[in-house]
């Protein structure tokens, strides 16, 4: 059974999604949150790929977080991701918040993504 903010969420998502769509020269970022962590991955759309993925069970991050469902372990992942997108020649995304606010860990996942070079 799916919860009705949930479901809501969904909704908002396919909104979000009919507007934006991810290039080879610019990729889709979609993140994704649970109570315990936090995933993105970079989307190629036109190619219908996966370029690559993070997330705040990522063996390079694990030791470094405490708890990685939380806004610092996000900020975090920003810096992360920023760094692996830049190794793959990636500068210019397009953030698909898949339905979730603006607001706490999808905040600062952009803003520290945004500290690390990455521009949308």
């Amino acid at each position: 059974m799916v919860l009705k903010k949930e479901l809501t969420r969904m909704y908002r998502h396919g909104r979000i999604r009919k507007k934006l769509s991810g290039t080879g020269d610019r990729p889709r970022v979609c993140v994704y949150r649970s109570l315990k962590h936090f995933y993105v991955q970079a989307i190629d759309d036109t190619a219908e790929k996966v370029l690559f993925g993070l997330s705040t069970r990522t063996k390079d991050l694990r030791p470094r977080l405490k708890d990685g469902g939380n806004v610092d372990a996000a900020a975090q992942l920003g810096e992360l991701f920023a760094a692996a997108a830049q190794k793959k020649g990636i500068r210019k995304v397009c953030l698909d918040r898949s339905g979730y606010l603006y607001h706490g860990r999808v905040k600062a996942f952009a803003e520290a993504a945004r500290k690390g070079g990455m521009e949308f």
